[in-house]
């Protein structure tokens, strides 16, 4: 269905139930996933948060920018955990950072990103934008759009877009389609409304679905209905 893609993995998918830290085993069940789509041709690129170790709004007493320097640390942490996985799973894998950390990573360079991508290679995007006030999500689109993505591949805890949160409201309703107009109309909880502005004036698809069966980012690149499929 596609040729490029960009996965947006959570912190949070990376804990399983643990809520916290990093679980091998959910670790190795999404790298599976992941190699039984780079192992379609599919050429895959991940931005992964850092949510299961920190998040800028923990910080309540801390000046805004240091509490979200921290959160890219943590997506720094993810994303070796990312690429050690991967790499033993035999996919050659960079890592590639919006804050320089030459011992640990590669600068973050769009040219060099494609260059690695048609290669064959996985590309993991740490550190978000590399700039406080944004979040992952606006990294995951402003990535995919520098790396001329066909879609992103937005992996979260509940199966879609609903018209309410279905943990609070048991009468919220599941979108198979719906328009980014639509989501930054009735303010739906997808992505952030950065994010979302960004893909709508770049008309940059999005397909959510839930990461609790890492089987489904096969199914999502298959263009199987799985999720909510979202667009102009």
């Amino acid at each position: 269905m596609y040729k490029r893609v960009l996965l947006k993995l959570s912190g949070e998918a990376l804990a399983g139930d643990n809520k916290t830290g990093i679980d091998v085993d959910v670790l190795g069940k999404i790298c599976d996933s992941i190699k039984e789509v780079h192992d379609l041709g599919v050429q895959v690129a991940i931005v992964v948060g850092g949510g299961n170790f920190w998040r800028g709004k923990y910080g309540k007493d801390m000046v805004k920018t240091s509490a979200d320097y921290m959160g890219m640390l943590a997506t720094t942490m993810n994303g070796l955990a990312l690429q050690d996985a991967l790499e033993k799973r035999g996919i050659d894998t960079r890592l590639q950072t919006a804050i320089e950390m030459r011992q640990l990573a590669e600068p973050f360079i769009s040219r060099r990103a494609i260059r690695h991508l048609d290669k064959g290679r996985i590309v993991i995007f740490s550190c978000g934008t590399g700039s406080p006030y944004f979040s992952t999500d606006t990294a995951a689109s402003l990535r995919a759009l520098e790396i001329q993505a066909d879609v992103i591949l937005v992996a979260k805890t509940i199966d879609g877009v609903y018209s309410a949160d279905p943990k609070i409201d048991p009468n919220a309703v599941k979108y198979d389609n719906i328009t980014y107009k639509q989501i930054l109309e009735e303010d739906l909880k997808v992505m952030d409304s950065t994010s979302i502005s960004l893909c709508k004036d770049n008309n940059m698809p999005l397909v959510v679905f839930a990461m609790k069966e890492p089987e489904n980012i096969v199914r999502a690149v298959k263009g199987e209905n799985v999720g909510t499929v979202v667009s102009c």
